[in-house]
């Protein structure tokens, strides 16, 4: 078993059938599974009880997922995580929802499998357990600090508010820092998986990053890019 049974997770989309068949599957894997066929109900069942992992289709009748996203970031719950379901085509709602903090997305149509597996895989990361390359020491690198156990981030003495796949990716990086990876080495170390995974999930996570750390996110000096090769973090000098 994989310490999941009874998590609560909410899964709202206004296709009948993609309700009853994905939460079939959660159930069947030992998952509390709650439902909502429009963004008003997503949101009114959010505030009523904090999910463990929200399930957010795109497309949705009186509140798109796209305002929800930003909802529940702008009132400051930027760690429930949340898998965004888009449809073939819709690259543009994709990308701006992960700039907006959805922690993955995936396509319609659609395995349930696979769904669950990425349910999975979003909650092992965001759960707070250990994390790859961690001693669960706090590390500090100039103006920059990084704390496993508390999953604080702070540059220059501010606390920076960021998302639980954020967090991961940071840590991960500064665990290794001046060795570059590729965008696919990052799915794969953070995410768990890069099959079907479009590498952009990584380049817009990383933009997001630099808009929190950096002093100037279009001149970073701490999370650079290698061009060709990917990404690395470059220890800053302490002031």
């Amino acid at each position: 078993m994989d310490g999941f049974e009874g998590e609560d997770i909410l899964v709202v989309d206004d296709e009948a059938s993609v309700v009853e068949v994905v939460g079939l599957y959660l159930r069947r894997e030992g998952f509390s599974v709650r439902t909502a066929n429009n963004g008003r109900q997503a949101l009114e069942s959010i505030r009523d009880q904090r999910p463990a992992l929200v399930v957010l289709d795109v497309m949705l009748p009186e509140v798109d997922g796209i305002e929800i996203m930003r909802r529940l970031r702008d009132e400051r719950q930027s760690d429930i995580p949340v898998i965004m379901l888009t449809a073939r085509g819709q690259e543009i709602d994709r990308i701006y929802g992960l700039e907006l903090g959805a922690d993955d997305y995936v396509t319609k149509p659609f395995s349930p499998a696979e769904l669950v597996a990425r349910v999975k895989a979003v909650l092992r990361r965001t759960g707070g357990g250990s994390l790859l390359g961690s001693e669960q020491k706090a590390v500090a690198h100039g103006d920059l600090s990084v704390d496993p156990v508390t999953r604080i981030v702070s540059h220059r003495g501010q606390e920076i508010d960021l998302t639980a796949t954020e967090f991961n990716l940071l840590w991960f990086l500064v665990c290794y820092p001046r060795q570059v990876f590729s965008r696919d080495r990052l799915l794969e170390n953070v995410w768990g998986y890069s099959e079907y995974v479009d590498p952009s999930t990584v380049t817009v996570h990383i933009r997001r990053l630099r808009e929190k750390i950096e002093d100037d996110p279009s001149k970073p000096q701490l999370l650079m890019t290698v061009w060709g090769v990917g990404y690395k973090f470059e220890p800053g000098v302490s002031r």
